[in-house]
């Protein structure tokens, strides 16, 4: 079930909404998301990484929809890892702003995936060089000379390394890395499986009801996934734990898993991780 088919809690991080209050400065950030909601050439590159993806492979969403919902992720888990005072070291190495830590985060999740549009196998590879284009065309819209080009090198490092084959070294890439696999509801396999797709991504994606984010107790964020059947475990133990593991993030965020469906009985009834 997508985001839109649910009448959002702003308790749930979710949706990132410009107009509520951050624990992070979001001027730049939204004016930024402005301009990329507006851009033509980007919402269409949004649209035609689908192809390759989706009707070439049968494989889940990874278009214009996918991307909304990683970004709204990454920028709700974002915010609660900054209430938690973790630390973001990407930007700041730099000599950048805090303002430039959203931004960074929210380019690559809009960016992340774009390299789909000339195959699905190495598209993290691919994405570099598209991305490393539209962004210059984006920042100089918000950056001196000297700023877009640490903007665009830390961008760029967190769409490479949301590939987990690729070692996250900022937390901002971590985030990235992280909020891709947390795009795992059913909506997402739902045109695969309305192809009749039934390879493990998208039965498992089919077991999981909702996803929310939350304040942890023992740590900054808690990660709150429903689940109609087992088959939601492939999701949580074999793509977000892989995506959790290495990404600088692992004693920051806690995941609890838990099985809903109380109409039959329940091989797996809850995981944490």
């Amino acid at each position: 079930m997508s985001d839109s088919e649910h009448v959002e809690s702003p308790s749930d991080g979710r949706i990132y909404d410009p107009d509520d209050d951050h624990h992070f400065p979001d001027e730049k950030l939204n004016a930024v998301l402005e301009f990329v909601e507006a851009d033509e050439e980007i919402q269409t590159y949004l649209e035609a990484q689908n192809v390759n993806a989706v009707d070439r492979k049968r494989y889940n969403d990874h278009g214009a929809k996918h991307i909304e919902i990683v970004r709204n992720r990454a920028l709700c888990l974002y915010d609660l890892l900054k209430a938690g005072d973790v630390d973001f070291n990407g930007a700041r190495q730099q000599g950048l702003e805090e303002a430039d830590e959203a931004v960074i985060i929210a380019l690559a999740a809009t960016l992340h995936d774009v390299g789909h549009i000339v195959h699905r196998d190495q598209h993290a590879y691919y994405s570099i060089p598209l991305a490393a284009d539209i962004l210059d065309r984006i920042l100089p819209e918000f950056y001196d000379i000297a700023d877009r080009v640490r903007v665009k090198g830390e961008t760029l490092h967190a769409i490479l390394c949301h590939h987990t084959a690729e070692k996250p070294l900022t937390t901002e890439a971590g985030v990235i890395r992280v909020s891709d696999a947390l795009d795992m509801e059913r909506g997402r396999s739902r045109i695969p499986y309305e192809q009749g797709g039934r390879g493990i991504n998208t039965l498992s994606s089919q077991a999981i009801s909702r996803v929310s984010l939350h304040e942890g107790e023992s740590s900054p964020v808690m990660v709150e996934i429903a689940m109609t059947n087992a088959a939601g475990v492939y999701q949580v133990d074999n793509l977000l734990k892989a995506k959790l593991k290495g990404s600088g993030l692992e004693d920051d965020i806690r995941i609890v898993a838990v099985n809903t469906n109380e109409n039959r009985e329940q091989l797996v009834e809850r995981i944490e991780l």
